[in-house]
């Protein structure tokens, strides 16, 4: 009887997890994170469970919920990447936040723990934008600096020559040099015109830039016609609602501004624009 009850309480733990994560790759967060809470309850010292509550408190701006779940994590799993990283993310919303006298140990925190998270997984992507997006945005008194940055984006073209791409647009954009953010894309577009990401981006430099609007607005009703690539971190159907509401503002077209917001928030009701400035 009682390893049937164990029996039952382990088989609910896992479909819970599962629909958990679900939710959060779905980027259902506000569901996901009432899932988790509950997981928590029942599991208090799981690295995984609290690295995806710290990563849900950074999506909802809840800083002291992040930085505790995060620095738990990090002292339960040390040499997890993933969690290092988003250590960084919550170090830097801190930082954000503080005053002056505090803000740059936040920052010196923020930047150790994402080169930790480079030095334990270096062929990851991922982690390396957060030192590019770090060096880009902070002052060189914290650590930052372009020439870091473009450091950063030489690896990353390195280890994957689309996400480079974006990278060197990226800070081409910062660098208000326009055309060179579009023209990273257009070798892309030649040899595959229906390429989401180079489609996506060129929208998103349109966007950014106020330049080529016109074509921006086409490549993104364009995106709106294929299908996104899955994963963290790519551009969803709302980031190109989005992006699109941004390019008709700037257009004049207020009314049709407003439809794509609004269908970008219908698709991902946790939708949040400054959540997908730097990379989206």
């Amino acid at each position: 009887m009682f390893s049937t009850v164990v029996a039952g309480a382990s088989a609910r733990a896992s479909a819970d997890l599962a629909r958990a994560l679900d939710c959060y790759h779905a980027r259902r967060y506000s569901e996901a994170r009432a899932i988790f809470v509950r997981i928590a309850s029942e599991r208090p010292r799981d690295p995984e469970i609290e690295f995806y509550l710290g990563r849900l408190a950074l999506w909802f701006d809840d800083s002291p919920a992040a930085l505790a779940n995060l620095e738990h994590a990090a002292a339960l799993a040390p040499d997890d990447a993933r969690i290092q990283n988003a250590l960084g993310d919550a170090y830097g919303l801190e930082a954000r936040n503080a005053n002056l006298v505090l803000k740059f140990g936040w920052a010196r925190k923020c930047r150790a723990a994402y080169e930790r998270a480079v030095a334990l997984e270096p062929k990851n992507p991922a982690f390396r934008w957060s030192l590019l997006g770090f060096y880009y945005l902070a002052p060189r008194i914290a650590g930052g600096g372009i020439e870091k940055a473009r450091l950063q984006a030489e690896e990353i073209a390195r280890l994957d020559p689309m996400n480079g791409r974006i990278a060197w647009a990226t800070l081409a954009l910062g660098e208000q040099k326009f055309e060179a953010a579009f023209a990273q894309f257009d070798p892309v577009l030649r040899d595959a015109p229906d390429d989401f990401l180079a489609l996506y981006h060129v929208g998103r430099c349109a966007a950014l830039s106020g330049r080529q609007i016109d074509r921006g607005i086409a490549a993104l009703r364009r995106c709106l016609e294929l299908r996104p690539p899955e994963g963290d971190g790519q551009p969803t159907l709302a980031c190109v609602h989005h992006r699109l509401g941004n390019l008709l503002e700037k257009a004049g077209d207020i009314a049709g501004a407003r439809i794509e917001y609004a269908s970008a928030q219908r698709l991902q009701p946790d939708f949040r624009a400054d959540k997908v400035a730097l990379t989206n």
